[in-house]
């Protein structure tokens, strides 16, 4: 099985992913079309840096010709000029989150890089025209975002992991806002870089051709950040909404090294946090951030690789609460809606089973898998919509096999297919139930039909049998 491990030793901003990814030789060529098709009227521009003894790729982004300052150039430039570089946003339509940066932080002030090193030691392909002004009054919704996704000429599965990242950024956003996720606008400039960062990351991961990503505990930097609002403790709140779950700490360096979208790529692609794992080494890429701190190389690293042929590196291990109720004089109507709202509010199995309980009662034992953030959750819909006056839990380690979706054309549309492997070779597959369901009812065909037809055409497909 083909694995990576993103080593974020100094934190990581959607520009440094995208360095290690051209680093560890995804094609520069196909990020650049990518950005370009986007026609959002950005590119990008590479150069090689120094980071305190370490070579790395470095990515800036052009919009409409200019080079865009990221969040610490901005206040770098405050520092030095004794006002921030302008880019003036007027709200006329009430609280407006900037998404990309942290709360109230335009977009395209999101990563971390202050002025440029002396130590930088190429000029990036295309010119860099000094920093401009931009003036915008208006940005873009999360719905718009996803319709350029969608309109983009990249593959199926780029697309979803692209959007899902929008949506953990636009989520984390909607919290800290108390709005509603449609309510969060990116701004016009921010909405654009950060539109690179994140559909550059999901072409380049899909590029890199690898069964699952394993992170590193995060080093999220220390001190505090401006922002519109104010000034913030480091990381900044969209970002700490983000690592729930996460392991992170800091290694003492008073600045942001991990930014909102930097978190969210990570919150997105990687499938467990961990220590290097063990495995054979092919390539390795490193992606810089402008400043370059004494004795610290702020990069980060990108490693591939095929992971050792032993059930946990061809496995993912994860932790997971069981919850349980029995249940002896509920309404099976009822018990039925709770299953289906349970599978809804994010339980990852949910079923039950006859047991016989006291008096001689018949009854059901209800059970509940879920991630160990939502049982808190998951249990007060159990008090809520049952009968019980009692839920056990417990924690539980899990393996699973690596997974991903392959799509195949039937007759009737697109369906995909769940490729299930270990160490590099498909166990299972089967067609999507819901895309199947979904055809059936739409099309007036048997359900079995279509699933017939999808098998049929992933065997005629013929992929490569390796996950």
């Amino acid at each position: 099985m083909r694995i990576a491990y993103l080593d974020c030793f100094s934190g990581m901003s959607g520009d440094m992913f995208l360095g290690a990814l051209i680093d560890a030789g995804v094609s520069l060529k196909l990020l650049d079309e990518t950005v370009a098709a986007l026609d959002i009227g950005a590119r990008l521009a590479i150069s090689k840096v120094n980071r305190s003894g370490i070579t790395a790729t470095k990515v800036d982004v052009f919009i409409q010709g200019e080079k865009e300052l990221r969040r610490e150039e901005f206040w770098a430039n405050e520092a030095t000029h004794g006002h921030p570089h302008s880019h003036q946003h007027e709200h006329h339509h009430g609280v407006q989150a900037h998404v990309g940066g942290e709360s109230g932080v335009p977009a395209r002030l999101e990563a971390r890089d202050a002025r440029p090193s002396s130590t930088d030691s190429a000029v990036p392909r295309a010119g860099t025209p000094a920093p401009h002004k931009h003036e915008h009054d208006h940005g873009r919704s999360l719905t718009e975002i996803k319709r350029i996704i969608q309109d983009s000429a990249i593959s199926a599965q780029a697309k979803k992991m692209a959007i899902h990242i929008f949506e953990a950024l636009g989520a984390a956003e909607a919290k800290i806002h108390n709005m509603d996720i449609e309510s969060v606008h990116f701004h016009e400039v921010g909405a654009v870089d950060a539109m690179v960062d994140i559909i550059g990351a999901a072409v380049g991961v899909e590029a890199l051709g690898v069964d699952e990503i394993i992170c590193s505990p995060l080093n999220v930097g220390g001190g505090t950040v401006k922002c519109a609002h104010g000034t913030f403790p480091v990381p900044a709140p969209a970002t700490v909404e983000l690592l729930q779950g996460a392991p992170v700490f800091s290694s003492g360096i008073q600045a942001e090294l991990l930014t909102p979208t930097g978190a969210a790529i990570v919150k997105t692609l990687a499938t467990r946090f961990g220590a290097f794992p063990e495995m054979k080494i092919e390539k390795s890429g490193y992606g810089a951030g402008t400043r370059d701190f004494p004795g610290h190389a702020n990069v980060v690293r990108l490693t591939v690789g095929e992971a050792a042929s032993h059930l946990a590196a061809n496995t993912n291990q994860q932790t997971i609460s069981v919850l349980e109720a029995n249940l002896d004089d509920l309404n099976p109507q009822v018990f039925g809606y709770v299953l289906d709202r349970l599978l809804a509010e994010g339980a990852l199995d949910v079923f039950s089973m006859p047991v016989q309980m006291k008096k001689n009662r018949p009854g059901t034992l209800l059970t509940i898998l879920c991630k160990p953030e939502d049982s808190a959750s998951l249990t007060k819909i159990v008090f809520t919509e049952t009968t019980t006056l009692g839920v056990r839990q417990r924690q539980e380690q899990r393996s699973t096999l690596t997974r991903r979706w392959f799509p195949v054309s039937t007759p009737w549309g697109e369906v995909r297919m769940k490729i299930a492997s270990m160490n590099g070779t498909v166990t299972n597959y089967a067609p999507e139930y819901e895309d199947c369901r979904r055809i059936a009812e739409e099309k007036h065909v048997p359900l079995k039909s279509v699933m017939q037809e999808a098998m049929q055409a992933y065997l005629l497909a013929a992929p490569d049998k390796k996950a």
